[in-house]
This record gives structure tokens, sequence and C-alpha cells, in this order.
């Protein structure tokens, strides 16, 4: 059995277990999530009392935390340097799924514009408005998980004792 955060993080046995392939795909987990989000939202929007502010606020807050706990998931899987198309990568896949479903919603009469049922003539501004927005978020979310990310690298370096190591991966002599 691995440790949980091990030192060396080859000794993962990676994609040995579907899960853990599901989440190393972009494509599948940003369309799992954006199936998700979707839903939740349709459901939120539907069901809930859309004249409390707190409500809509709370419902808005959850649904962006399970969206960038899900870009974690997938980003966790992957180095730094790869995360560069990765982000991307998983938003537009997040992005294009919210889209789709949306376009089931509208069909069933659950897609909602604040209190008001969606029509179809609405699904390219709702598409489009989506995809700015998730793909804005994921990147610059991507972008300060790999800054704390680096900065504890660096930091446990320092504190193992082991400058030499930093200095090898900075290509100092």
């Amino acid at each position: 059995m691995a440790p949980l955060f091990p030192q060396v993080t080859g000794t993962f046995p990676l994609g040995e277990r579907p899960p853990h392939r599901f989440w190393l795909s972009p494509v599948l987990s940003g369309a799992a999530t954006g199936i998700a989000v979707r839903v939740y939202r349709a459901l939120t929007l539907t069901v809930g009392p859309n004249e409390s502010l707190l409500y809509v606020g709370t419902a808005f807050v959850v649904g962006q935390l399970f969206i960038l706990g899900m870009a974690t998931l997938h980003l966790g899987n992957a180095t730094v340097r790869r995360w560069v198309w990765l982000a991307p990568a998983f938003a537009f896949c997040e992005a294009i799924a919210e889209a789709l479903t949306s376009l089931a919603l509208i069909a069933g009469g659950w897609e909602r514009i604040g209190s008001s049922p969606a029509r179809w003539v609405d699904w390219s501004e709702l598409a489009l408005n989506t995809l700015v927005w998730r793909v804005a978020v994921i990147i610059v979310f991507a972008l300060v998980l790999a800054g704390v990310v680096q900065l504890v690298r660096r930091l446990n370096v320092k504190r193992l004792d082991r400058e030499h190591t930093l200095d090898a991966v900075d290509g100092k002599p």
C-alpha cells in the first residue's frame, strides 16, 4: 500500500482502477462535471426560492466549489507542467457538456434564466456565457493552485534540508 503523501509520486500505482483512469481524462471528467453542474443548477433554480438572495448565492457558491473541486481532482493526477493544456481542456469539456445538457433541459422545460423558463433562442447566450466564465474561472484557479503547489514544494524541500535538489531543478551550479 502506497502512503497517502509519498515523497516520490512514482509509488502510486497509476491507472489500475477505473475511477483513476476516469479522472485522467479531461474529456470524461470535464463532461461528468458539466452534466452534474447543469442539472444541479436547473434543480436549484426550479425547486428553490429564487427570491432569496441567500439561497441563490449559496447555491452558486456550492456549484463553483464543486467545479473547482473536480478540476483539482483532475489536475492532481498530472505534473504542474501538464496543467498548461489540461486545465483549458478540462474547462472546455466541462463548458461544452454544460451547454449540451442545457439543450436537453430546455427541451424538457427545466432550464431557467432566473425564475423564467429558458427558450431555444436563449441557448446560444447561455452556452457562450458558460464557456467564457467556466474557462476563465478554471484557468485562473489552476494558475493559483499551481503557484500554491510550487510554493509548498519549495518550502518542503527547504524543510527537508535538500537545497541541492532545488538548485538542480533551478539549473544553478
